[in-house]
């Protein structure tokens, strides 16, 4: 097991070796420590300072990071009795959270296991790259540090939310290609509870409903988007949403378990207009003969000029 364990997504948590420790429940106290777990790279003493304690002065604020500093590692202590590793890093003009540390962080673990999201689509993730994503949600026990409303917090909030999203959306897709209906629902619904106005999860659990063989609940699914995005951004539908609407409701998308996603639209549509494709090709065969039988009488003539020449 881990020696030191800090949870940041939900609430804040902290253990050392199974105890779970309260020594860091002071606000500025465990903001400092949340800082410097997340970023995992040394920063200047002015700065930190002057981004915990902008409202004093430039004097009180290094005051107040000394305290605070000191009291992350005497808390660790009170708790544990003597260390033989310092929990920060301390020097003149920097600090940072020791990288010798044993430690287990929620959030790096999950910026790791999610990491394989940038290199493929959910269609074509791999049961190993499929498995690492399905690690990463289940680490992502709720918002960082809920509750927390600074700044720095909450800009890395969204961009960890963002993450998350993005990787439902490929395990979704992952669950459309390989035929997993109840899960990929299941990771849909998640991000619609995260972003009600999501339009792409609603067409994703539209398919999969239609997939799983509810067209009904594929219909009320627009519904739900319908009234989510007038709620939330004051807009309809986009098109394309719209056209799965209307495809699905004349119930002209046929399921196919060698297609998945937007592909089984993308083919509805192409088949639907096979006999305006074939007429078009008709006619350029047509246009090309002509221009071959133009082709072989100028060629004609020309011999017949050269011939007369000589």
């Amino acid at each position: 097991m881990t020696a030191l364990r800090i949870q940041l997504f939900g609430r804040f948590c902290a253990s050392y070796e199974g105890r779970n420790l309260h020594s860091f429940d002071a606000g500025k106290v465990q903001e400092l420590l949340c800082y410097l777990a997340l970023s995992r790279k040394p920063h200047p003493r002015e700065m930190l300072a002057g981004l915990l304690w902008g409202d004093s002065s430039t004097s009180y604020a290094k005051k107040y990071l000394r305290q605070a500093l000191w009291q992350l590692q005497s808390g660790l202590e009170t708790n544990l009795g003597p260390l033989n590793q310092r929990l920060a890093l301390v020097e003149a003009d920097w600090v940072s959270l020791n990288p010798a540390l044993d430690l287990w962080l929620d959030v790096a673990e999950f910026e790791k296991a999610a990491a394989s999201l940038t290199v493929r689509s959910g269609q074509a993730l791999s049961t190993e790259d499929a498995r690492n994503l399905q690690n990463a949600v289940r680490l992502y026990q709720g918002d960082l540090l809920e509750g927390c409303y600074q700044e720095w917090c909450l800009y890395e909030r969204e961009r960890l939310q963002n993450i998350y999203l993005a990787t439902l959306d490929r395990l979704i897709g992952y669950c459309e290609a390989k035929n997993f209906f109840e899960q990929g629902l299941s990771y849909a619904t998640e991000a619609l509870r995260f972003d009600p106005a999501r339009e792409r999860a609603h067409r994703q659990l539209m398919r999969l409903y239609l997939a799983a063989g509810d067209r009904t609940a594929a219909l009320r699914q627009y519904e739900r988007c319908l009234a989510a995005l007038k709620t939330e951004l004051g807009v309809s539908p986009s098109a394309r949403t719209t056209t799965l609407f209307k495809r699905i409701q004349a119930d002209e998308i046929n399921d196919s378990s060698s297609v998945s996603g937007d592909e089984k639209l993308a083919i509805s549509s192409a088949t639907n207009l096979l006999p305006e494709v074939l007429d078009h090709l008709k006619t350029v065969r047509s246009t090309l003969s002509n221009i071959q039988r133009q082709v072989k009488k100028d060629i004609r003539a020309v011999e017949l000029a050269l011939i007369r020449r000589h």
